[in-house]
Parts: C-alpha cells; structure tokens; sequence
C-alpha cells in the first residue's frame, strides 16, 4: 500500500508540475499565466462563457477567476456581451482568438506527445480511471468539509 502511494502522488505531481511548465513556457511570448490559459482556450473551444462556466471549467475559484478576467480583459483579450458584471458572457475579442488558436494548437500537440506508445484503448482505460479517482477524492473531501475540517 505504501507504495502505490508514493507512486501515485510521485506520477500526480510530476505530470501536474508538467503542465505547469509547459503553459508557462509557451506563454511567455504573450504574458500569460496559467490560468490565463486555461480561460482562453475554454473561451475558443466552447465560445462565450460565463465567470461561472469558467471558474468551474478551469477549477478555479471565484477570485483567481476575477483576476484573471480583470488581467485578460485589460490585456485585451477577452470582452464582455453586456454590461453585467459577475452573470456577463465573455467572449475572445480578435487578439483573444489568435492567442487562443495558438493556446488550441500547441495543446494538441503536447496531447499528442504526452500520449506517445499509448494505445487509444489503454487512454481510455487511464481517463475512466482517472476519473473515477477524482469522484472518489472529491467525495472524501465533501466528507471532510462535512465534518467542519
């Protein structure tokens, strides 16, 4: 058991620090942080968005979303549809959508490296199991936040 503890926190942690590396390598032409990357290509692949959606969609929680959507906004990549603060779609203004198009592509590229000798049988198998491992975690979490931890 000890093991496959060390084990999965070892591979969790060295592929989240990955990730980190990555989006912050491949921002750094456009000033972007990573949850900066994260909204925009949630931006460019599912369209306009609310704060919300976001926050959810990135993992993000109400503040770091706010920051965030204030610096993309200022930066000039995002806008919103209406006037509403907190309940606005926003949406990819031109330069969001060519920094997002980039965002997109380099994705699928890393996507495709990191997925290199991996059958499509056995990614599937990973992300099920990934998920369930996820579910299976948030529920000791809300066990925990029941509790008053």
């Amino acid at each position: 058991m000890e093991q496959r503890f060390e084990t999965f926190t070892a591979l969790v942690t060295g592929i989240s620090r990955a990730i980190r590396k990555i989006k912050s390598e491949e921002m750094v032409e456009f000033h972007l942080k990573g949850p900066h990357v994260s909204c925009l290509y949630y931006l460019y692949k599912d369209g306009a968005l609310t704060a919300r959606e976001l926050s959810e969609l990135c993992e993000e929680d109400k503040a770091n979303m706010s920051r965030t959507i204030e610096y993309l906004e200022k930066s000039g990549y995002i806008a919103k549809r209406t006037a509403q603060r907190y309940r606005a779609p926003l949406s990819l203004t031109e330069e969001g959508m060519r920094v997002g198009k980039h965002i997109a592509e380099r994705v699928d590229r890393v996507l495709s490296a990191a997925g290199e000798g991996v059958s499509e049988e056995a990614r599937k198998t990973l992300y099920e199991s990934l998920t369930q491992i996820h579910e299976n975690l948030l529920r000791v979490c809300n066990a925990y936040d029941e509790k008053g931890n």
